[in-house]
Protein backbone atom coordinates (compact mmCIF):
# COMPACT_ATOMS: atom_id res chain seq x y z
CA UNK A 1 0.00 0.00 0.00
CA UNK A 2 1.85 3.39 -1.13
CA UNK A 3 1.47 6.34 1.31
CA UNK A 4 -0.61 8.90 -0.02
CA UNK A 5 0.85 11.81 -1.56
CA UNK A 6 0.67 15.27 0.48
CA UNK A 7 0.08 17.61 -1.45
CA UNK A 8 1.11 21.61 -0.17
CA UNK A 9 -1.77 23.99 1.11
CA UNK A 10 -2.54 26.59 -0.46
CA UNK A 11 -0.96 28.98 1.74
CA UNK A 12 2.17 27.21 1.42
CA UNK A 13 2.05 27.33 -2.65
CA UNK A 14 1.56 31.01 -2.39
CA UNK A 15 3.99 31.78 -0.05
CA UNK A 16 6.85 29.75 -2.16
CA UNK A 17 5.46 31.43 -5.21
CA UNK A 18 6.20 34.71 -3.80
CA UNK A 19 9.70 33.83 -2.16
CA UNK A 20 10.60 32.25 -5.58
CA UNK A 21 9.71 35.82 -7.08
CA UNK A 22 11.25 38.00 -4.32
CA UNK A 23 14.90 36.05 -5.07
CA UNK A 24 14.75 36.13 -8.80
CA UNK A 25 13.99 39.69 -8.52
CA UNK A 26 16.97 40.65 -6.10
CA UNK A 27 18.82 38.61 -8.38
CA UNK A 28 18.09 40.22 -11.08
CA UNK A 29 18.62 44.11 -9.37
CA UNK A 30 22.06 42.71 -8.68
CA UNK A 31 22.30 42.08 -12.66
CA UNK A 32 21.41 45.05 -13.03
CA UNK A 33 24.41 46.51 -10.64
CA UNK A 34 22.18 48.10 -8.36
CA UNK A 35 24.01 47.12 -5.61
CA UNK A 36 26.69 50.09 -7.24
CA UNK A 37 26.07 51.97 -4.67
CA UNK A 38 27.39 49.81 -1.71
CA UNK A 39 30.90 50.47 -2.52
CA UNK A 40 30.53 53.63 -2.84
CA UNK A 41 28.67 53.78 0.59
CA UNK A 42 31.42 51.95 2.29
CA UNK A 43 34.37 54.42 0.67
CA UNK A 44 32.44 57.16 1.59
CA UNK A 45 32.43 55.89 5.50
CA UNK A 46 35.91 54.78 5.57
CA UNK A 47 37.11 58.42 4.31
CA UNK A 48 34.50 59.94 6.69
CA UNK A 49 36.14 58.23 9.42
CA UNK A 50 39.51 59.31 9.27
CA UNK A 51 39.86 61.64 6.36
CA UNK A 52 38.40 64.65 9.37
CA UNK A 53 40.01 66.07 11.96
CA UNK A 54 38.44 68.06 14.29
CA UNK A 55 39.20 68.60 17.60
CA UNK A 56 35.91 68.04 19.63
CA UNK A 57 35.59 64.35 20.04
CA UNK A 58 32.16 65.20 20.18
CA UNK A 59 32.16 66.65 16.88
CA UNK A 60 34.58 63.91 15.24
CA UNK A 61 32.18 60.71 16.04
CA UNK A 62 29.03 62.87 15.33
CA UNK A 63 30.31 64.20 11.76
CA UNK A 64 30.53 60.18 10.54
CA UNK A 65 26.95 59.61 11.79
CA UNK A 66 25.90 62.54 10.14
CA UNK A 67 27.52 61.45 6.41
CA UNK A 68 27.15 57.99 6.75
CA UNK A 69 23.21 57.96 8.02
CA UNK A 70 22.34 60.97 5.90
CA UNK A 71 24.51 58.13 2.80
CA UNK A 72 22.26 55.41 4.22
CA UNK A 73 18.90 57.38 4.10
CA UNK A 74 20.08 58.26 -0.06
CA UNK A 75 20.94 54.82 -1.13
CA UNK A 76 17.71 53.67 0.28
CA UNK A 77 15.01 55.77 -1.36
CA UNK A 78 17.11 56.00 -4.38
CA UNK A 79 17.36 52.08 -4.91
CA UNK A 80 13.98 51.75 -3.64
CA UNK A 81 12.60 54.00 -6.46
CA UNK A 82 14.90 53.22 -9.66
CA UNK A 83 14.49 49.11 -9.09
CA UNK A 84 10.57 49.74 -8.71
CA UNK A 85 10.51 52.19 -11.65
CA UNK A 86 12.46 49.71 -13.95
CA UNK A 87 11.11 46.40 -12.70
CA UNK A 88 7.71 46.40 -14.44
CA UNK A 89 8.47 47.68 -17.91
CA UNK A 90 11.64 45.29 -17.87
CA UNK A 91 9.22 42.15 -17.14
CA UNK A 92 7.24 43.65 -20.08
CA UNK A 93 9.97 44.55 -22.35
CA UNK A 94 11.45 40.77 -21.86
CA UNK A 95 8.21 39.19 -22.24
CA UNK A 96 9.06 38.05 -18.34
CA UNK A 97 6.07 38.92 -17.32
CA UNK A 98 3.79 37.38 -19.44
CA UNK A 99 5.56 34.08 -18.92
CA UNK A 100 5.16 34.61 -15.05
CA UNK A 101 1.60 35.25 -15.36
CA UNK A 102 0.55 32.17 -17.58
CA UNK A 103 1.79 29.82 -14.79
CA UNK A 104 -0.31 31.10 -13.74
CA UNK A 105 0.48 32.95 -10.75
CA UNK A 106 -2.32 35.42 -9.49
CA UNK A 107 -0.93 38.85 -10.39
CA UNK A 108 -0.75 40.11 -6.39
CA UNK A 109 1.43 37.24 -6.04
CA UNK A 110 3.74 38.74 -8.64
CA UNK A 111 3.73 42.24 -6.95
CA UNK A 112 4.32 41.05 -3.51
CA UNK A 113 7.19 39.24 -4.98
CA UNK A 114 8.53 42.12 -6.26
CA UNK A 115 8.19 44.30 -3.72
CA UNK A 116 10.01 42.00 -1.39
CA UNK A 117 12.73 41.13 -3.90
CA UNK A 118 13.12 45.18 -3.71
CA UNK A 119 12.77 45.02 0.34
CA UNK A 120 15.14 42.36 0.29
CA UNK A 121 17.82 44.41 -1.53
CA UNK A 122 17.50 46.88 0.26
CA UNK A 123 17.20 45.78 3.34
CA UNK A 124 20.67 43.20 2.98
CA UNK A 125 22.23 46.45 1.56
CA UNK A 126 21.37 48.45 4.72
CA UNK A 127 22.73 45.83 6.99
CA UNK A 128 26.15 45.64 5.45
CA UNK A 129 26.49 49.51 5.44
CA UNK A 130 25.48 49.44 9.07
CA UNK A 131 28.06 46.67 9.99
CA UNK A 132 30.81 48.53 7.79
CA UNK A 133 29.38 52.13 9.93
CA UNK A 134 29.58 50.02 13.16
CA UNK A 135 33.26 48.86 12.95
CA UNK A 136 34.37 52.42 11.83
CA UNK A 137 32.50 54.33 14.62
CA UNK A 138 33.97 51.35 16.86
CA UNK A 139 37.63 52.13 15.54
CA UNK A 140 37.13 55.72 15.57
CA UNK A 141 35.77 56.10 18.86
CA UNK A 142 38.72 53.96 20.67
CA UNK A 143 40.87 56.30 18.84
CA UNK A 144 38.85 59.65 19.68
CA UNK A 145 39.08 58.58 23.14
CA UNK A 146 42.87 58.19 23.53
CA UNK A 147 43.97 61.25 21.64
CA UNK A 148 41.32 63.09 24.42
CA UNK A 149 43.39 61.66 27.38
CA UNK A 150 46.15 62.41 26.07
CA UNK A 151 44.74 66.46 25.56
CA UNK A 152 43.75 66.03 29.29
CA UNK A 153 47.52 64.53 30.69
CA UNK A 154 49.23 67.06 28.07
CA UNK A 155 46.77 70.24 29.47
CA UNK A 156 47.20 69.25 33.14
CA UNK A 157 43.61 68.40 33.66
CA UNK A 158 42.98 64.65 33.99
CA UNK A 159 41.23 64.51 37.16
CA UNK A 160 38.88 62.15 37.54
CA UNK A 161 35.60 63.85 37.23
CA UNK A 162 37.08 65.31 33.52
CA UNK A 163 37.93 61.21 32.64
CA UNK A 164 34.46 60.61 33.09
CA UNK A 165 33.00 63.37 31.28
CA UNK A 166 34.60 62.67 28.56
CA UNK A 167 34.29 59.62 28.48
CA UNK A 168 30.57 59.77 28.64
CA UNK A 169 30.86 62.04 25.91
CA UNK A 170 32.56 59.52 23.76
CA UNK A 171 30.42 57.11 24.72
CA UNK A 172 26.91 58.78 23.95
CA UNK A 173 28.46 59.70 20.60
CA UNK A 174 30.18 56.47 19.82
CA UNK A 175 28.14 53.03 18.90
CA UNK A 176 25.18 52.70 20.41
CA UNK A 177 21.94 50.84 19.73
CA UNK A 178 20.17 53.92 18.78
CA UNK A 179 22.42 53.84 15.44
CA UNK A 180 21.36 50.44 14.66
CA UNK A 181 17.43 52.12 15.57
CA UNK A 182 18.50 54.88 12.89
CA UNK A 183 19.24 52.18 10.51
CA UNK A 184 15.76 50.50 10.60
CA UNK A 185 14.18 53.22 10.53
CA UNK A 186 15.59 54.43 7.00
CA UNK A 187 14.75 50.81 6.40
CA UNK A 188 11.21 51.58 7.27
CA UNK A 189 11.19 54.92 5.45
CA UNK A 190 12.67 53.27 2.54
CA UNK A 191 9.98 50.20 2.87
CA UNK A 192 6.94 52.90 2.20
CA UNK A 193 8.89 54.89 -0.55
CA UNK A 194 9.15 51.69 -2.60
CA UNK A 195 5.48 50.80 -2.10
CA UNK A 196 4.46 53.64 -3.20
CA UNK A 197 6.61 53.71 -6.21
CA UNK A 198 5.07 50.31 -7.27
CA UNK A 199 1.24 52.29 -7.14
CA UNK A 200 2.56 54.65 -9.74
CA UNK A 201 4.57 52.29 -11.37
CA UNK A 202 1.05 50.28 -11.98
CA UNK A 203 -0.54 53.42 -13.39
CA UNK A 204 2.31 54.73 -15.13
CA UNK A 205 3.39 53.70 -18.84
CA UNK A 206 7.00 55.37 -18.38
CA UNK A 207 9.70 54.38 -16.15
CA UNK A 208 10.73 58.40 -16.02
CA UNK A 209 7.39 59.59 -14.97
CA UNK A 210 7.41 56.93 -12.03
CA UNK A 211 10.94 58.17 -10.68
CA UNK A 212 10.20 61.89 -11.02
CA UNK A 213 6.94 61.41 -9.21
CA UNK A 214 7.86 59.22 -6.21
CA UNK A 215 11.18 62.23 -5.61
CA UNK A 216 8.26 64.82 -5.81
CA UNK A 217 6.11 62.80 -3.32
CA UNK A 218 8.98 62.08 -1.19
CA UNK A 219 10.18 65.85 -1.04
CA UNK A 220 6.24 66.83 -0.11
CA UNK A 221 6.61 63.79 2.39
CA UNK A 222 9.66 65.29 4.42
CA UNK A 223 7.80 68.67 4.34
CA UNK A 224 4.70 67.93 5.27
CA UNK A 225 4.28 69.68 8.43
CA UNK A 226 5.93 72.75 6.92
CA UNK A 227 2.54 72.55 4.54
CA UNK A 228 0.54 71.94 7.18
CA UNK A 229 1.68 75.13 8.45
CA UNK A 230 1.93 77.36 5.90
CA UNK A 231 -1.54 76.30 4.20
CA UNK A 232 -3.82 74.40 6.78
CA UNK A 233 -3.41 76.07 10.28
CA UNK A 234 -3.81 79.53 8.95
CA UNK A 235 -7.27 78.88 7.43
CA UNK A 236 -8.70 75.63 8.74
CA UNK A 237 -9.60 74.85 12.17
CA UNK A 238 -10.34 71.73 14.22
CA UNK A 239 -11.97 69.23 12.20
CA UNK A 240 -11.45 70.40 8.93
CA UNK A 241 -7.12 70.83 9.35
CA UNK A 242 -7.14 67.31 10.91
CA UNK A 243 -9.21 66.15 8.06
CA UNK A 244 -6.69 68.26 5.54
CA UNK A 245 -4.15 66.49 7.49
CA UNK A 246 -5.36 63.29 7.04
CA UNK A 247 -5.70 63.75 3.38
CA UNK A 248 -2.98 64.98 2.68
CA UNK A 249 -0.83 62.17 5.03
CA UNK A 250 -2.69 59.71 2.56
CA UNK A 251 -1.97 61.17 -0.47
CA UNK A 252 1.74 61.39 0.43
CA UNK A 253 3.37 59.61 3.32
CA UNK A 254 4.08 61.44 6.01
CA UNK A 255 7.79 60.41 6.14
CA UNK A 256 8.76 62.80 8.98
CA UNK A 257 7.58 60.42 11.10
CA UNK A 258 10.86 58.07 10.40
CA UNK A 259 13.32 61.06 10.98
CA UNK A 260 15.09 59.77 13.74
CA UNK A 261 18.75 60.46 12.45
CA UNK A 262 19.16 63.80 13.78
CA UNK A 263 18.22 62.74 17.42
CA UNK A 264 20.68 59.68 17.32
CA UNK A 265 23.35 62.17 16.09
CA UNK A 266 23.15 64.08 19.08
CA UNK A 267 23.18 61.31 21.29
CA UNK A 268 19.72 60.94 21.90
CA UNK A 269 17.71 57.52 23.27
CA UNK A 270 15.57 56.14 21.53
CA UNK A 271 12.22 54.53 23.01
CA UNK A 272 10.92 51.40 22.52
CA UNK A 273 7.54 52.84 21.65
CA UNK A 274 8.70 54.95 19.02
CA UNK A 275 10.48 52.31 17.37
CA UNK A 276 6.79 50.42 17.65
CA UNK A 277 5.26 53.80 16.49
CA UNK A 278 7.31 53.93 13.34
CA UNK A 279 6.94 50.20 12.47
CA UNK A 280 3.25 50.34 12.92
CA UNK A 281 2.84 53.76 10.55
CA UNK A 282 4.89 51.86 8.15
CA UNK A 283 2.77 48.53 8.20
CA UNK A 284 -0.03 50.72 7.43
CA UNK A 285 0.74 52.57 4.90
CA UNK A 286 2.69 49.57 2.86
CA UNK A 287 -0.34 47.77 3.51
CA UNK A 288 -2.44 50.23 1.92
CA UNK A 289 -0.14 51.31 -1.04
CA UNK A 290 -0.39 47.50 -1.44
CA UNK A 291 -4.02 47.45 -1.99
CA UNK A 292 -4.06 50.45 -3.75
CA UNK A 293 -1.38 49.00 -6.38
CA UNK A 294 -2.96 45.18 -6.35
CA UNK A 295 -6.06 47.17 -7.64
CA UNK A 296 -4.78 49.13 -10.13
CA UNK A 297 -2.48 46.15 -11.77
CA UNK A 298 -5.48 44.01 -11.82
CA UNK A 299 -7.22 46.17 -14.60
CA UNK A 300 -4.15 47.41 -16.23
CA UNK A 301 -4.15 45.90 -19.86
CA UNK A 302 -0.82 44.03 -20.58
Amino acid sequence: MTPATIQPSGIALKIARVWTLALATMTQLVRMKILFFLVLFCVLVVGAGFAFSVINPEQQLGLIKTVSLGALQIFSIVIGIVSTALLLPKDMEDRTLYTILSKPVPRFDYLVGKLLGVMLLIGGGLLVMDLVLSVVIYTRQGMVMQDALRALEYDGQATPETIERVKAIVARQGLTWEMHWAVFAIFLKASVVTTMALVLSCIASSTLFTIVVSFCAVIIGHGEHLLREFFFHPYLSGHAERLAALALALVFPDLAQFDIVDGVVNGESVPWSAVLDMAGIAVLYVFGYMSIAHLLFVEKEL
